[in-house]
């Protein structure tokens, strides 16, 4: 069985809903940074604060450019689509696109917006539906080598982490496969499975299906979703630690986040805490597990303050550490531990 998703109809427009946090934008901020080339625009309620600063557009604008499909940009808390978000979805459909929804609500499930897709002769996607016949895990060890993000929270890197070491592997000629475990990231890869979609006896099965046997030097670097140290979340972090078996992980990061997102009577765990029971866990499947090193989500600071700290987190950690999306001499390292 090979992780697939249905041949998606692009290009998008990004439908932004509602929203005010910019943490539930992680799709559309995904589809923006790393498939730039198939996102047309954006589109959002009057109510709505955060922006991926596409072009904004309605529906019929967005179809007179091009547009094949409205994406759902957004993941708030429970995966569900508000009553509010019905008119434009079907606003959408009337003009003439189909839809396409990485929610734990399904859109085919929604009646009024079934309705609509029979009436105007769309089609609905729903990416979040994993595949069926998934088998519970066996841990029987796989061939080829293994990468997993790893985080001290939600919504600080781990996708755009494991696309960066993917996407550099690959520049340096080695045999590397991103593997995809969200939404956004079977958008971007075109295939996955949405781990946090699955029953969870079968969740690590899933794992195991999504990184299958392979070439002793191939690399399959899979995505990390949630935090073991989440209390919504931490059942999805072991089940994909579980299944993934990693020979290696890197620590995912945001300096200055002092509490888990959306549970700010939860301290955030330090890197140390995650390394330690990140490798405690993981030697349940693969007992060779180690940290290949950290990454730090630097966006929202000055150039020269992002470097310093790197260099005291890495000299603290006595690991390489870097901030993929910046690059440079860092990033090298942390790849050159990736490949160790």
């Amino acid at each position: 069985m090979e992780p697939s998703a249905p041949a998606l109809p692009g290009p998008y427009l990004i439908f932004l809903g509602d929203t005010t946090e910019p943490g539930f934008a992680k799709t559309a901020f995904g589809l923006r940074d790393w498939a730039r080339d198939r996102c047309i625009g954006e589109y959002a309620l009057a109510e709505a604060t955060v922006t991926a600063g596409l072009p904004r557009l309605t529906p019929e604008q967005a179809v007179g450019k091009g547009a094949r499909a409205l994406v759902i940009g957004v993941a708030n808390p429970g995966g569900f689509i508000p009553d509010a978000w019905v008119p434009p979805l079907i606003e959408a459909m009337a003009a003439g696109l189909d839809l396409i929804g990485g929610m734990h609500s399904r859109l085919a499930d929604l009646s009024p917006i079934r309705e609509a897709a029979r009436r105007h002769g769309r089609e609905l996607f729903d990416i979040r539906t994993p595949p069926p016949d998934i088998p519970v895990a066996s841990g029987r060890k796989r061939t080829g080598r293994r990468l997993l993000t790893v985080g001290t929270d939600c919504a600080l890197g781990k996708k755009y982490t494991a696309l960066s070491i993917a996407r550099g592997l690959a520049a340096r000629g080695l045999d590397a496969t991103f593997r995809a475990s969200g939404q956004t990231g079977i958008l971007i890869a075109g295939e996955g499975i949405a781990i946090d979609s699955v029953v969870s006896d079968f969740a690590s099965g899933a794992a195991e299906l999504l990184s299958p046997d392979a070439a002793p030097d191939h690399i399959d670097v899979i995505e990390g979703q949630g935090s073991l140290f989440h209390p919504s979340y931490a059942s999805v972090s072991l089940a994909l630690l579980h299944g993934s078996q990693p020979d290696l992980f890197v620590v995912c990061h945001k300096p200055g986040r002092e509490r888990i997102l959306g549970h700010p009577g939860y301290m955030l765990p330090s890197i140390e805490e995650v390394i330690d029971l990140t490798v405690r866990n993981g030697r349940l499947t693969n007992p060779a597990i180690r940290c290949a090193g950290v990454s730090l989500a630097t966006n929202e600071l000055a150039d020269g303050e992002a470097a310093r700290l790197i260099e005291e987190t890495e000299e603290r950690l006595s690991l390489p550490v870097a901030d993929p999306i910046r690059g440079g001499p860092a990033f090298e390292r942390l790849l050159d531990a990736c490949t160790s």
